[in-house]
């Protein structure tokens, strides 16, 4: 048989389309060309290709040889086609049976030893084949996180030679099994953050709810600390939570099978570019609000972020997704994160420290404030302030509550909410917080007067609303009392002055 054709995969943003690897061998000069829509490493795949067949003790046909990568309008990246071509070699030229590919797919990058390497996006691939009903064949590093799939059948080679006796029938390739358990929760301990009650109960209302925060103080009191053991107070990952975060992990080659279950926790530099935060290139990847999909992205130092970069958070802060186009396609990513932000008061840092040291003029203070726009800050649910401690209060503090019984009374309280609405309280929209954020009629006055003295906006109102509605779940209320609107007004108090 000259003719051979061997199933993969493409990536497209979360997507990975089928894509038909035909191999055809041919009379003429020895040749071998490789067509539809390949990229750079993908070409390179002929000498990848011819050297691994080799080493493997397989003859490389002198003849004629054509590889079609379909469909032809479709990009192909990576050397995740090395594996499916060479098979396509191999059983157009007699050396393996064609009928023993039908029921499987490949992935897989060639040494030229013959060995297999890893490559990224196995969880994304293995989602779209476990819905053909066919099973994959990858290297082994992949099969381990393309097993977390449910009802997936993936196996995993350490080469081609492995492959090659598997569909030959003279060895078999051992099937993945997923992880039965999630991550060991190695995580930072609230216990190690001194003083700071009121960041540390603000940081409480802010896991129970899934809000962002806004943390605003003096060098070295304890906001990188308290971002750093949010992750570690917010609920356990569902099933269906840490496919979709490990999927996003794997597109761009982060992900390890032991940290399955693991809550992200992103901290770009201030230097990151809107791309590296939302994502881009050609083809598209998820950036770093994506990868922090169910986790959390801190941005220390945020005012200095360029402002470029920080209004591409505006949308995903709404919408949980991102979407990016490009003149051929777009790609569709998931962005569910919660943004936990840190900043200086003032440009030296030190405005309002017991020190006094702080010499900036107003009209630096204003300028430096100014490089948040009213609109991100607008949708941030929660800002506070940081102060540094006093001496005594430093010294004299012992370790303060550790983070499993706070993670447990959030886990209460996010329990609540998905019984309540099936959400988290911070993605509650419209109709729904109406619905869900009934008050006290004491309440709803002095929700009045906040908005007529801090001047809120209708987001502003509904996101007092949501953080109202989380403190009280938080106390295992039903309806929201004077005492949690004041504690949800108190957070939105700064954020007119922080911008």
């Amino acid at each position: 048989m000259s003719l051979a054709i061997v199933r993969s995969r493409a990536l497209a943003g979360m997507e990975a389309p089928e894509v038909v690897v035909e191999a055809h061998l041919a009379n003429g000069l020895p040749a071998f060309n490789l067509v539809g829509l390949p990229e750079a490493e993908v070409k390179e795949a002929r000498d990848r290709v011819r050297a691994a067949l080799q080493q493997s003790g397989f003859d490389f046909p002198q003849r004629r040889i054509t590889v079609n990568l379909a469909p032809a309008d479709l990009p192909k990246e990576s050397g995740r086609f090395d594996l499916p071509m060479a098979l396509g070699v191999l059983a157009a030229s007699g050396q393996i049976p064609a009928q023993a590919l039908e029921s499987y797919e490949f992935a897989g990058e060639l040494a030229l030893t013959g060995g297999l390497r890893p490559v990224r996006g196995a969880l994304a691939m293995m989602l779209s084949a476990a819905r053909d009903g066919r099973a994959f064949i990858l290297p082994v590093e992949n099969a381990r996180e393309a097993a977390q799939v449910r009802d997936a059948r993936v196996f995993g080679a350490h080469s081609l030679l492995e492959v090659c006796a598997h569909l030959l029938q003279r060895a078999t390739l051992v099937q993945a099994v997923p992880r039965e358990t999630m991550a060991d929760l190695a995580y930072p301990d609230l216990a190690d953050v001194k003083g700071q009650h009121g960041a540390r109960r603000a940081l409480e209302v802010a896991a129970a709810g899934g809000h962002s925060l806004l943390m605003s103080g003096p060098p070295g009191t304890g906001k990188s600390m308290l971002a750093q053991r949010l992750p570690g107070i917010l609920p356990p990952m569902t099933q269906d939570e840490a496919l979709e975060s490990a999927a996003v992990l794997s597109l761009s080659g982060a992900f390890r099978p032991e940290a399955w279950g693991r809550r992200p926790f992103r901290a770009p530099h201030h230097t990151a570019s809107g791309v590296a935060l939302v994502g881009g290139g050609n083809p598209p990847r998820p950036g770093e609000a994506s990868q922090a999909t169910h986790g959390v992205l801190f941005l220390d130092e945020l005012p200095e972020f360029s402002r470029q970069a920080l209004e591409v958070l505006r949308e995903p802060l709404e919408n949980g997704r991102i979407t990016i186009s490009r003149a051929a396609r777009q790609s569709d990513f998931p962005a569910r994160f919660q943004l936990v932000a840190a900043m200086n008061p003032c440009p030296c840092g030190y405005l309002g420290h017991p020190s006094g040291r702080c010499r900036c003029t107003p009209e630096q203070v204003a300028r430096y404030r100014s490089r948040l726009s009213g609109p991100l800050l607008d949708r941030i649910d929660l800002h506070i302030e940081v102060p540094a401690l006093p001496e005594a209060e430093l010294t004299q503090a012992g370790a303060g509550e550790a983070s499993m019984p706070t993670r447990a009374r959030v886990s209460r309280a996010r329990e609540a909410q998905v019984r309540r609405q099936g959400k988290p309280n911070a993605h509650l929209a419209g109709r729904e917080v109406d619905l869900h954020c009934r008050a006290e009629t004491a309440a709803l006055e002095l929700l009045k007067q906040a908005i007529r003295r801090l001047d809120l906006s209708a987001r502003g109102y509904h996101r007092i609303l949501r953080v109202a509605r989380s403190i009280a779940d938080l106390a295992g209320a039903e309806t929201l009392s004077p005492a949690h609107v004041a504690e949800a007004v108190q957070y939105r108090r700064l954020a007119g002055t922080a911008g």
